[in-house]
């Protein structure tokens, strides 16, 4: 990787994008620290805390900016959940699914449209965000003016991360939306280190128990990067063809998948679906519903409670299941093998490829689901049974840090073997 960058950094227009990806993410950092007028907010500590929290996975992603209620409090999850729901309605939308496969002009059709949902569900989230703050006592601006000042300030300060995330993708490296999530969740490592220096320097750990703790994080890591670049290689064999007088010889080749495809979107499912209510619950803390949710002993919502961990592991594997077979489409895989005269050995064409098909895309589904649950539920029981209480890490923080860098150094590479960069070929 090292070597990577610095051959890269050889590239004038690689330098050059490089240096503006890095100009962009210092210009954004900074807005992290201007705060939304009329909100007190020294009182919005304990709202973020929780490692399977909604609310700490959003303040994660936005590198602690909902924490300190800034401009960038909402940070890009609203571009994300537009996405999300844009992506699963071009399933069911024909209209969607037409303009997805128009090429480039119904790509960026869809976009539009996913930039407009984004607004809206911006909207929506301030004002679920200016409700929750109103019941711990955080808005000193009340009334309709500071509503619509608080709702105006977070809308806009997300539409302004969108904006700044395409300027990346166009003239700087990588995912521009990626890329700021990345650098928000990298932001969180000092916090994390200063939790843990003031556990030991309060003699709440021991040093053999730090030790340990940075081990299974290792591990973690470690761990991620191996299932991220692992892949299942579905062989294809395409028959040879007429083409006028001459004739095409046949070819083999695969069709690679990635066992932790949908690892990422299946823990923001299970999150969103787990920490729903408990959300809902701050919002009205007293109705009978948060005594429910907060109280019962039958409640399966309390982070702190082995049936968290049990329901949120089941819909972790439930959602990577789900997610894979909707994203690759088995039925359409075959059938678009099928009129290009390809087949998987030993499968006969039609309705038993797209059986086959489903078959090993389950598989690998549970096999992924299975590690991102692992790697999501793993940090919520060290919080809940371990003496490290407090500390700001989670499983998905691990997830998207990896897959983020390697598909930056992918297209990284990629331009540079397009230039033919002799040190990097060598």
């Amino acid at each position: 990787m090292l070597s990577t960058l610095r051959n890269a950094w050889k590239v004038p227009e690689l330098r050059k994008r490089m240096l503006f990806t890095l100009l962009i993410v210092v210009i954004f950092r900074l807005g992290i620290f201007i705060p939304v007028p009329g909100v007190d907010t020294s009182r919005l500590a304990n709202l973020t805390s929780g490692s399977g929290s909604l609310l700490g996975f959003y303040d994660m992603i936005s590198g602690g900016a909902f924490s300190k209620f800034s401009i960038f409090a909402l940070g890009v999850g609203p571009y994300i959940n537009a996405s999300i729901i844009i992506q699963l309605l071009t399933i069911a939308i024909p209209y969607l699914e037409q303009l997805s496969k128009e090429g480039q002009e119904g790509r960026k059709k869809i976009q539009n449209y996913t930039k407009y949902a984004a607004y809206i569900f911006a909207l929506i989230q301030a004002y679920g965000m200016y409700a929750l703050i109103a019941n711990s006592g955080a808005i000193a601006l009340e009334g309709k003016t500071g509503l619509f000042l608080i709702l105006i300030t977070m809308t806009t300060g997300s539409a302004l991360l969108v904006w700044i995330g395409e300027q990346i993708s166009v003239y700087g490296l990588g995912n521009g939306v990626s890329v700021i999530i990345f650098v928000n969740i990298i932001s969180s490592l000092p916090t994390m280190i200063y939790q843990i220096m003031g556990l030991l320097s309060a003699k709440q750990v021991s040093p053999v128990e730090v030790i340990i703790f940075i081990a299974v994080v290792l591990a973690l890591l470690l761990t991620v990067i191996v299932i991220n670049l692992a892949e299942r290689r579905i062989p294809v064999q395409y028959a040879g063809k007429a083409v006028g007088r001459k004739v095409v010889k046949g070819q083999s080749t695969h069709i690679p998948v990635s066992l932790n495809s949908s690892g990422v979107m299946a823990i923001i499912f299970a999150m969103s679906v787990m920490a729903t209510p408990a959300t809902i619950a701050q919002i009205w803390p007293n109705s009978s519903f948060a005594k429910f949710v907060t109280g019962s002993p039958w409640s399966i919502f309390s982070e702190k409670s082995y049936k968290y961990a049990i329901a949120y592991f089941v819909l972790i594997l439930f959602f990577a299941w789900f997610y894979t077979l909707i994203t690759f489409k088995p039925e359409e895989m075959a059938e678009n093998m099928n009129k290009s005269s390809g087949f998987i050995p030993g499968i006969r064409p039609g309705e038993k490829t797209a059986t086959y098909l489903e078959k090993i895309l389950t598989r690998i589904a549970i096999l992924g689901g299975t590690f991102a649950a692992i790697i999501a539920v793993v940090p919520i029981l060290a919080g809940a049974y371990s003496n490290f209480k407090g500390v700001t890490f989670g499983g998905t923080s691990l997830l998207i840090m990896v897959s983020v860098s390697i598909e930056t150094m992918k297209q990284l590479e990629s331009q540079l073997v397009m230039r033919h960069y002799q040190g990097f070929l060598k």
